[in-house]
């Protein structure tokens, strides 16, 4: 009996050491964060809100974290070939997402994802919400929501409405706007906001339901004319236009959001340190006063917090998704 007592209190043991071993080098390693650069996916194309959000951040993360935070954007299919490649990640902190609301939404309106929007990742913090503008060209006929809805009550599926693609803030406004309105109106995907700009200002679509930070720089220059607030309250940034429900849809109100998450597994340690590297950046005078002038709201927080706000995200949005809102 006294061999194999010994035999099972060796082995115990070893494994007790093992044990011990990795959980003093996981504590080490997250002590040592950062020790390399740190990248953020952006599941975007160049040049939009989610992007401006992104590379104003990373600059000031950097300094916080004392290592490089580089931007790598990758588009494509709602913002999951992005989010999919942090989903498969290493979870040690390195590879972050940045997210939208596409995040809360892509469950309801996709049939298969290739990863669990619930499981496969660890909330970081949110960084800011934006309202929407609803934009047209400077030279478009309508000046107004009203002469929107008119024109598509006389009109069905003529008007168009361009987005950086499904399942995003622009695709959502546009789709609440025509259900509210009891009005049809085509909605046109690109892969990014650049693109979809793009064509609208080459008149190839009516109108957009955009991030502020998008268009700001074309409202400014006079190039779109800005017709409506998709919040329930107006934009700092745009305090002379109406919110889409004081134009002439009562009850409309709707706002984009973005946040970082991690690879689930992400060591606590990692997360508290990138959490709080998040939360100061975001506080800093250049982020705030770049992100305020595009119209956008600072709202940082706890990765508890994040996570109890998308996971209701998720319950609303696919409400709207069973009652086939995104349909039509």
């Amino acid at each position: 009996m006294q061999p194999s007592f010994t035999r099972g209190f060796k082995a115990f043991a070893k494994a007790a050491t093992g044990f011990t071993v990795a959980l003093v080098v996981g504590l080490s390693s997250a002590h040592a964060f950062p020790d390399k650069p740190i990248k953020l996916v952006v599941p975007f194309a160049p040049a939009g809100g989610t992007d401006l959000i992104a590379r104003t951040l990373a600059v000031e993360m950097a300094k916080e974290l004392g290592q490089p935070v580089v931007v790598d954007n990758k588009p494509g299919a709602s913002t999951i070939i992005g989010t999919d490649l942090v989903a498969k990640s290493a979870p040690d902190g390195y590879t972050l997402v940045v997210s939208s609301i596409a995040h809360a939404v892509n469950p309801s309106l996709m049939a298969k994802m290739p990863y669990s929007t619930e499981k496969d990742f660890t909330p970081v913090s949110m960084i800011v919400r934006s309202p929407n503008v609803l934009v047209v060209r400077a030279d478009s006929p309508f000046k107004s929501v009203k002469d929107i809805v008119a024109a598509a009550k006389a009109d069905p599926d003529k008007l168009t409405y361009a987005s950086p693609g499904n399942g995003t803030s622009s695709h959502l406004a546009g789709a609440l706007f025509a259900d509210m309105a009891k009005v049809q109106i085509k909605h046109v995907a690109y892969k990014g906001s650049g693109p979809a700009l793009t064509d609208l200002l080459g008149g190839q679509t009516d109108m957009i339901f955009a991030t502020s930070g998008s268009v700001g720089g074309f409202i400014d220059s006079g190039k779109l004319r800005a017709l409506a607030i998709t919040s329930a309250e107006r934009s700092t940034a745009y305090p002379g236009v109406p919110t889409v429900a004081e134009a002439g849809v009562p009850g409309y109100a709707t706002e984009g959001w973005y946040g970082f998450y991690a690879p689930a597994g992400t060591p606590a340690a990692v997360i508290d340190k990138l959490n709080a590297a998040t939360r100061k950046a975001a506080a800093s005078e250049i982020f705030r006063s770049k992100v305020v002038s595009e119209g956008m709201v600072v709202q940082t927080g706890t990765p508890a917090e994040f996570d109890a706000f998308v996971r209701a995200e998720i319950l609303r949005w696919s409400k709207i998704v069973k009652a086939d809102v995104l349909a039509k």
